[in-house]
């Protein structure tokens, strides 16, 4: 009854919505209007902007948003963005400390990040101590120094960033910053190669800060997905010397996981069983998973598209890359050089002997059935929604967030939620998991 109460309260609009939550005793946040044109919008812009520091919370800017229902439908999704609603940021707060030190941190492809060891500041409610410089082409430019003070702001009051030095109140003592010959953690050579800003570490998978991320991107949700196996255990597991390459997690074994530091008999028993689970993949996530520069999982999902199997991916030369979508030299040259280099093979070869497995599909054949076709997904699947996702999508079709007028159909699996009522309400076909499921194999 709450669930027809609340379908019949919102189907018109967001402020009709925020009333009748309001009604039933629920908390409403108060710093809300209904605008009717652009100059509303701002002037409850600088309206919100002079009580910012007068609130006991903090708020980053306001959201404006188309308010009826139906044209937010008929609007639709970006990605993961509405078309029917826009952020309004407030300027970042700033504010000055001491530059003490620089650490280069190394992540998955080699590269040298440099980040600023700062004197502990409060910005926009948080605790600053750590900052990125990005690369040493933006130290130069900014003419940053050790011991300098520095304005510093959270970059959309998330991410802290060093503005500037304050040069009028620079230390006879500063020092100038300089890019280590030797990577900080394996000590391999570092290199900075012409037209590129970022310097990497030339040590690979020898390197254990590069096999440390290469792992955590590799057991990530979209990749792999392996359930519990967090960034603080695959630190440890490679601290440990438990695992040296990819394939070596799926070797793991319960003995050694009660070995981890707080690991217990079924916390590794649920480890275990989620490994071997996510021995069956698709093969745009397990390209996407390998961590080759520049593939994404946009560009994994297009290479999984154009190539039959794996041996022919491996193959490939720029020539044929390029003939893809979405492809450029760049990325073409970072996936021949991936393939070119022996190491990779061999993991390769290691992690499909070791059980990794995809069902094949000719993605060529019916790379066009489903084209034009929009669907929406919403419940509980025997399969998760990013692979039902990729598996339409192989075919010609567009997966959205929202439903509107153009929606061909809603696919629902358990405990469809509101969008049932919604599609059933604006007469989009409503379609299950099996029926799906016939159509993609016909």
């Amino acid at each position: 009854e709450t669930q027809k109460a609340l379908n019949v309260a919102t189907e018109k609009s967001q402020s009709e919505m925020l009333i009748k939550l309001k009604e039933w005793g629920i908390n409403v946040c108060t710093l809300n209007t209904l605008a009717h044109d652009a100059k509303e919008i701002i002037a409850f812009y600088r309206t919100l902007l002079n009580q910012r520091h007068s609130l006991p919370y903090e708020i980053d800017g306001l959201v404006a948003k188309v308010d009826r229902f139906d044209l937010q439908s008929e609007l639709g999704f970006v990605s993961r963005a509405p078309r029917w609603a826009i952020a309004f940021k407030f300027p970042a707060q700033e504010v000055v400390t001491t530059l003490r030190a620089i650490d280069f941190q190394v992540g998955r492809t080699g590269a040298l990040t440099p980040v600023a060891r700062l004197d502990p500041i409060h910005v926009g409610g948080a605790l600053v101590s750590n900052a990125t410089l990005h690369n040493m082409d933006e130290i130069s430019r900014k003419d940053i120094k050790i011991l300098d003070k520095v304005v510093i702001r959270r970059a959309g009051d998330v991410i802290p960033e060093v503005l500037r030095p304050l040069l009028e109140k620079r230390s006879k003592e500063a020092k100038t910053i300089v890019l280590p010959k030797n990577c900080p953690i394996c000590q391999s050579e570092v290199i900075k190669l012409e037209g590129e800003a970022v310097a990497r570490c030339t040590g690979g998978l020898v390197c254990q800060a590069q096999r440390i991320e290469a792992i955590k991107h590799f057991v990530s949700r979209k990749a792999f997905n392996i359930d519990g196996l967090g960034a603080k255990w695959v630190e440890q597991l490679v601290n440990a010397k438990l695992i040296h390459d990819l394939s070596d997690l799926f070797k793991l074994n319960h003995h050694q996981l009660l070995k981890l530091e707080r690991m217990g008999e079924k916390s590794a028993q649920n480890l275990i069983e989620a490994i071997e689970r996510s021995k069956k993949t698709t093969f745009s996530k397990f390209i996407y998973a390998l961590g080759i520069r520049e593939v994404g999982e946009s560009t994994a999902l297009s290479l999984s598209q154009a190539f039959n199997s794996l041996n022919e991916l491996i193959s490939a030369d720029e020539a044929q890359l390029l003939t893809i979508n979405d492809i450029g030299p760049i990325v073409a040259k970072h996936i021949v050089n991936f393939f070119n280099q022996s190491e990779n093979l061999i993991v390769i070869d290691k992690l499909l002997k070791e059980g990794v497995h995809w069902d094949p599909v000719n993605l060529k054949k019916s790379s066009d059935r489903l084209l034009n076709q929009i669907y929406v997904i919403t419940g509980t699947l025997s399969i998760s929604r990013e692979e039902l996702k990729s598996r339409l999508e192989a075919q010609g079709a567009k997966v959205t967030n929202s439903l509107s007028k153009k929606t061909t159909a809603l696919i629902a699996g358990d405990n469809p939620g509101s969008k049932l009522a919604k599609a059933q309400a604006l007469g989009i076909p409503v379609i299950n998991e099996k029926k799906i499921n016939q159509m993609l194999l016909v």
